[in-house]
């Protein structure tokens, strides 16, 4: 149904820019070698005879239009940037995926009743301009315009003066405006679809998230005149708090995750005791009631730990996401159709969050995962292999092609009611 040798020779295309000497990828949102992924898009969509268009944003789309011209469209894609050091599939096999699967579409000769519309979503990494997924999330009112546009990078350059320096800051009046449907193929990021020798995952939704900053307030002194007996070491405790974390999470339950990401110590000098040490948490899990219980415990932890010393702590929300369930009528049309394929396949939720994230707040959306190799990703050994992605796009082919041409008795959107300005 689709050309696999076709999309390997664009995925080697794209992977050049910003190739790393170890065969990863460094492409940053808004970067040159970002502006130089958007164009090689642009103009193999153009290629192909899609319409394309770019919004204020920056996402990219690109239009196949069907029968009935009026009726929502049905959109596919995901994100060209990458995490520095990447690898080569996160992100851009969702859009040059989708790509392969409409192209297919035309040379077979299937004039959809809907039309199908191809996207590239802005900074859906967050590895330059925090948070993570700004394009999708502006689009579907998560964030203000204004908040996207003063989004500063670790330089002090601003999202919006970035945007219009790689000239792709388009129009307001190219946002999307009705949605149907949302799907995004993805590689899984994780090890389950491998072990379980699984070529194609239906993603059921993704797990909530809490961001916390974490300070354990201390007493600096001098590294060589103090005492062990005397000193109040920030880092110390906050060690074994750390610790504490991570055993509480490997003992809750499989589906709890817990990471330490990022330490920073006060004067952080080598010859001073750390009078201050501050870090972060990202805790993750997929049911809402266990998301938020997680955090209280959390917080009791770490307080329980300082009371049994002369330290202080406070405990900072920086981001907290609620678990999203996608639609229960594309996860059905997805496992009949690997069914129907004979494409082995697994229920599951992913742990990262996705584009179509946000997307499920407007319309109905859904993801297909095909497994990473050792479960590895946002690395330079980040690898898939090719049968598995044959798969993948076959179904997500043939998913479109329901989409469009078969009402699922889904509202229609109007996204300009979503947006916030």
């Amino acid at each position: 149904m689709i050309n696999i040798d076709r999309l390997r020779a664009r995925m080697t295309e794209m992977a050049k820019i910003g190739a790393t000497p170890n065969g990863g990828v460094t492409r940053l949102a808004l970067s040159e070698e970002d502006k130089r992924a958007r164009k090689l898009f642009v103009k193999w969509m153009e290629e192909v005879g899609l319409d394309t268009r770019v919004d204020d944003f920056g996402n990219i789309y690109g239009k196949l239009h069907g029968l009935e011209r009026g009726l929502p469209v049905v959109m596919a894609g995901s994100h060209l940037d990458t995490v520095p050091k990447g690898g080569n599939f996160d992100g851009v096999l969702g859009v040059l995926g989708a790509l392969e699967a409409v192209e297919s579409l035309i040379e077979q000769g299937v004039k959809p009743l809907r039309s199908i519309e191809l996207v590239s979503f802005t900074n859906e990494e967050g590895a330059r301009f925090t948070p993570q997924m700004l394009g999708s999330g502006a689009v579907t009112g998560q964030f203000t315009k204004d908040y996207v546009y003063t989004r500063e990078d670790n330089k002090g350059f601003l999202f919006k003066d970035e945007l219009e320096a790689i000239d792709f800051k388009g129009e307001e009046s190219n946002r999307p405006r009705e949605v149907s449907a949302f799907i995004e193929l993805h590689i899984e990021q994780g090890p389950m679809l491998e072990i379980e020798q699984k070529s194609v995952g239906i993603v059921e939704g993704i797990a909530g998230f809490s961001w916390m900053q974490v300070e354990v307030a201390g007493q600096s002194d001098h590294s060589g005149s103090t005492p062990m007996s005397m000193r109040n070491d920030s880092l110390v405790k906050a060690a074994a708090i750390i610790q504490k974390i991570s055993l509480w999470a490997e003992n809750r339950d499989e589906q709890t995750v817990a990471t330490v990401g990022n330490i920073t110590t006060s004067p952080g000098i080598i010859n001073a005791v750390p009078g201050e040490t501050k870090f972060t948490i990202d805790f993750r899990h997929p049911n809402r009631e266990e998301l938020y219980k997680g955090m209280e415990e959390i917080k009791q932890l770490i307080k329980t730990e300082v009371e049994e010393s002369s330290l202080s702590s406070t405990v900072k929300e920086i981001r907290t996401h609620q678990p999203v369930h996608f639609s229960n009528e594309i996860c059905t049309l997805m496992e009949g159709t690997c069914r129907s394929l004979s494409h082995p396949y697994k229920h599951l939720i992913s742990g990262a969050g996705h584009d179509a994230m946000y997307m499920q707040h407007i319309t109905n959306a859904g993801m297909l995962f095909v497994p990473s190799i050792n479960g590895k990703s946002h690395c330079e050994e980040e690898n898939t292999e090719w049968e598995d992605i044959e798969c993948g796009i076959v179904t997500l082919f043939h998913v479109l092609n329901k989409l469009a041409n078969q009402p699922l008795g889904v509202a229609s959107n109007n996204l300009n009611n979503n947006i916030k300005q």
